[in-house]
């Protein structure tokens, strides 16, 4: 990368971190125990809106890998997410009624968070509905990875989004609040994806899956990005620039290829599609609040009927990490 370009993704990460100062006055905190934090801690970052229905599995789940405290971003719910959350322990929770989009979908909000409470230890940054696998994750704790990535002076760590879903009408399987969503949706595409180098930041775009496939079949260079780099270690001047795909600085990006070998990368599986999607849906494409317009929203909808299955004759029901990494969907790379 040439001096000049360098210099305006300077510029760029600066601008990003000024905003998210600005847009940090949006929030209000609702429960903020964020004096609990140690030195260590393994933290989750967070927003959310109306997700009461995943919201006590989401949070066992990632206290069993070993998170110790989350931070998350309420945006105006009004099914009682908010409410549970404050009740919970290990929970800092802010509000806000402002406007999604105007704060980069969520990332200025949670910049501002990282920024006054996230230096210096290990951030897994997800939305609700996206469970994080790693390998050996059914044997070590997340401690074990940060531990082995603090070793191997390794700073980020990526993870494929994997849609998940169940076979069938998705209306056909219900969904229990607390329930863990895997056991509805199991199955996923095993192929179906494309893979390019975005030569600007220097990170991989992975685009393909049941989405790409049912919705946008006409256009699939639209289709949603499955690239993700969700884990960093991390410091006051970094920034996402959107959602998890892509940082700065942009040697933060570089989470694929090493001396002609591969990294270690996880997934995280998206749970989007439960018998919730299609309500989902049409509230978020009422909103108008997502990238593009909300482009993505208008697919789903035009999408969407009460037959609605994801399922094909290429799907794979999921097991665990190791059939992923088989798949070529992850890599434990010299993590052994």
């Amino acid at each position: 990368m040439g001096v000049i370009q360098s210099y305006k993704l300077r510029l760029q990460r600066k601008r990003w971190r000024i905003r998210a100062y600005r847009k940090g006055r949006d929030l209000k905190p609702v429960s903020d125990k964020t004096g609990q934090i140690a030195k260590g801690d393994i933290l989750v970052f967070s927003t959310f809106r109306n997700e009461n229905v995943r919201l006590p599995h989401f949070l066992q789940y990632y206290r069993d890998l070993g998170v110790q405290h989350f931070l998350m971003v309420d945006n105006d719910s009004t099914d009682g997410g908010r409410e549970y959350l404050a009740e919970q322990p290990d929970v800092s929770l802010w509000t806000t009624t402002a406007s999604y989009k105007r704060a980069r979908f969520g990332v200025d909000w949670l910049t501002w968070l990282q920024i006054r409470h996230a230096q210096g230890h290990w951030c897994l940054t997800v939305d609700p509905d996206e469970l994080f696998v790693y390998p050996f994750c059914d044997t070590r704790p997340m401690r074990a990875l940060t531990d082995w990535l603090d070793a191997s002076s390794i700073r980020s760590f990526s993870a494929m989004l994997l849609d998940l879903y169940p076979k069938g009408r998705l209306d056909a399987h219900p969904y229990q609040r607390g329930q863990n969503p895997i056991e509805v949706a199991n199955w996923f595409d095993a192929g179906n994806y494309t893979v390019k180098k975005n030569k600007r930041y220097g990170n991989l775009w992975i685009q393909g899956g049941p989405r790409m496939r049912k919705f946008f079949t006409d256009l699939p260079g639209r289709a949603p990005a499955l690239n993700k780099i969700p884990l960093v270690k991390w410091n006051k001047a970094y920034v996402y620039i959107s959602s998890t795909h892509t940082l700065l600085p942009r040697g933060l990006n570089l989470v694929y290829d090493e001396y002609g070998g591969e990294k270690a990368s996880g997934v995280l599986l998206h749970t989007k599609f439960l018998d919730t999607f299609g309500d989902k849906a049409t509230e978020e494409l009422e909103r108008k609040q997502h990238y593009a317009g909300s482009h993505e929203y208008r697919a789903y909808a035009e999408g969407l009927d009460e037959e609605l299955d994801l399922w094909c004759p290429w799907s794979d029901k999921y097991r665990d990490w190791r059939q992923l990494e088989v798949l070529g969907l992850m890599s434990k790379g010299n993590w052994v």
